[in-house]
């Protein structure tokens, strides 16, 4: 079950795998800094998830990924001993790319965005008898990211309201599931990847668009099936940001505090600059910033 006490027995099973990442408090909000999490960012957690409880078959596992849930999974077959196979589409950053490939996974490059990688990855696991490791509709996947909600809130159980990234959704249902609506939890999406904002104008999941400075982590072109119920349930709204929101976002990151995040990572925050998101007086406003795996370069 993806509820508390499906996150609360997961977390010890995954826990001496991966980081309890620190909170920064910038200009009075919270910033969970997800981007130091084993791989750079907190696809770690479902990664681990899948790895320590499923049964892994001859072939070893298979994932498709915008990079993150496969740098992911593939520092996690190393840290385990298990085969790994990687697909990601070519809009798939460099920087994410390499993180893979050190690893030592093999890697598949396929043209196109993330759907096409990820139909890939599903004939090449039936071919070999591999597990497909879900990057965020399946429910070990969902569980294992939830940890991340269940860590928020014993850092600091005063936050009112949790801004939340949104790619397929499985960190946000992961960490609405967590709170149950004991706080306000919110979607932020590029303008050109809307997975989370279409569904809940529908009633259920749809083809969204894939174009975003984000879309290597933020364009799965769909919310998770199994997704959808729990943010229809638990996530208040979704916030759409531009890419120079979101340019702008990571920008400040950096220069107020010193936070190298990847756009993905910097999206949540950008609801707060872009002032789309203005909380009220007294809220405790906690923002996650889901990845860092993105090129820096020093001068």
């Amino acid at each position: 079950m993806v509820d508390r006490d499906g996150i609360a027995a997961m977390e010890p099973r995954i826990r001496p795998y991966i980081r309890r990442t620190p909170l920064l408090e910038l200009n009075g909000i919270v910033l969970k800094l997800e981007l130091q999490q084993v791989s750079g960012s907190f696809k770690a957690r479902g990664a681990f998830a899948n790895l320590v409880t499923r049964t892994i078959p001859a072939g070893g596992v298979v994932a498709a990924s915008g990079g993150n849930h496969g740098a992911a999974v593939a520092h996690a077959a190393a840290q385990l001993g298990i085969a790994c196979k990687i697909f990601v589409p070519e809009v798939s950053s460099p920087a994410k790319i390499e993180r893979i490939r050190a690893s030592g996974a093999e890697l598949v490059i396929v043209p196109g965005v993330y759907p096409d990688a990820k139909g890939a990855s599903v004939t090449d696991a039936r071919e070999r008898d591999a597990l497909i490791v879900e990057a965020y509709d399946h429910a070990t996947t969902i569980l294992g990211a939830g940890s991340l909600g269940k860590e928020l809130e014993e850092a600091d159980s005063s936050i009112d309201t949790v801004l939340v990234p949104v790619g397929g959704g499985g960190l946000i249902a992961g960490v609405a599931a967590w709170y149950a609506g004991d706080a306000r939890v919110i979607g932020v999406e590029p303008e050109g990847a809307p997975t989370l904002a279409w569904a809940l104008r529908a009633g259920k999941p749809v083809d969204a668009p894939t174009g975003s400075i984000a879309n290597d982590a933020l364009a799965a072109g769909a919310i998770g099936a199994l997704v959808f119920p729990i943010a229809q349930r638990f996530v208040e709204r979704a916030i759409l940001v531009s890419d120079d929101e979101i340019r702008a976002a990571r920008a400040a990151l950096w220069q107020h505090g010193r936070i190298a995040a990847e756009p993905a990572g910097a999206t949540a925050y950008a609801a707060l600059l872009s002032k789309k998101y203005v909380p009220a007086n007294g809220e405790r406003v906690a923002v996650i910033v889901s990845g860092g795996n993105a090129v820096v370069t020093w001068t």
